[in-house]
């Protein structure tokens, strides 16, 4: 099998209050950020019409902001992927008849600058209450995956051994969520996808950790539990990282390489990576080893 380490001896479990606090600043300051500037929604939860359209030559945001004038236009921005000609989104606050509404963002665009043509080389429409039900619906799946998550590992495990799980689960979704923040990336179905599929990697990763620990309480019943907890994580710590950097170094690629319609996908599963391994390690166990520790101490109380 391969390792990146023969046998290691690090003592995580000590760590954990310093782990702890590390992920609640960066949490609380994510929040901050999110409350301060509020949460930047794409068109998909928004709603809205965003065209996305390209010049024969180069021109600014600003000066396609100037030609529209009369038109209430949310944000433009430019999109470029590595290698490709810069593009620009345009959307729209305006509601109504989308159609009308994108053919007189074209003429403007035609008169303003006649001597240099566009191609519009992408339409989204969602209608405002389609994207409030979008993001509804995203906040119900999410909810409801945690639910079974739950259950399911209980049903492997014990109680205490889910709510351990299912915290590290929101402490990587908070942490990702605060660097989306703290970069201004949006939240659309497809960042979705992505905090959905952390969700399943950060998870198995922690029950191949939990296994272990279980394994371990069997064999090992003359050394404390959070003896038995370090040495499970130390056991499983190659695997881990060799793991996490195979899939790191994948999305790493399609970061670069994807463009912008995959920018926020892959930043999303970046971060979550780094974070989801983070969890297994610092948050899942020591969350049960506390729960342990303090269901003993109430039993001695008594």
């Amino acid at each position: 099998m391969l390792q990146f380490f023969k046998k290691t001896n690090i003592d995580f479990i000590s760590r954990r209050k310093a782990a702890i606090l590390f992920s609640a600043t960066i949490i609380i300051a994510g929040l901050i950020v999110m409350i301060i500037n509020g949460p930047k929604w794409s068109i998909d939860f928004q709603g809205g019409l965003e065209i996305q359209i390209r010049f024969q030559n180069d021109v600014s945001d600003g000066d396609i902001r100037a030609a529209l004038t009369g038109i209430e236009i949310g944000e433009v921005k430019t999109v470029t992927g590595l290698g490709q000609k810069e593009d620009f989104l345009i959307r729209t606050k305006e509601e109504g008849d989308f159609a009308e509404l994108q053919r007189q963002i074209s003429d403007k665009l035609d008169a303003a600058f006649a001597s240099n043509p566009h191609e519009i080389r992408g339409v989204d429409v969602v209608g405002p209450k389609v994207g409030q039900e979008l993001r509804r619906q995203a906040i119900i799946s999410a909810i409801v995956a945690m639910i079974l998550l739950v259950i399911y590992i209980s049903w492997r495990f014990e109680f205490k051994f889910a709510v351990g799980g299912v915290i590290a689960l929101l402490h990587d979704v908070l942490v990702t969520m605060a660097f989306f923040a703290f970069f201004g990336y949006e939240f659309s179905l497809s960042v979705l996808a992505a905090f959905l599929t952390l969700i399943g990697f950060s998870l198995n990763d922690t029950i191949v950790i939990y296994d272990r620990i279980r394994e371990n309480l069997k064999k090992l019943r003359q050394i404390s539990l959070a003896e038995i907890m370090n040495q499970s994580i130390n056991e499983t710590l190659s695997r881990t990282i060799i793991t996490s950097l195979t899939v790191f170094l994948t999305i790493l690629v399609l970061f670069i390489f994807g463009g912008p319609v995959l920018r926020g996908f892959s930043f999303a599963m970046l971060v979550g990576i780094l974070t989801g391994t983070y969890s297994s390690v610092f948050i899942a166990a020591p969350v049960v080893l506390e729960w342990s520790e303090r269901s003993a101490l109430k039993g001695k109380k008594r």
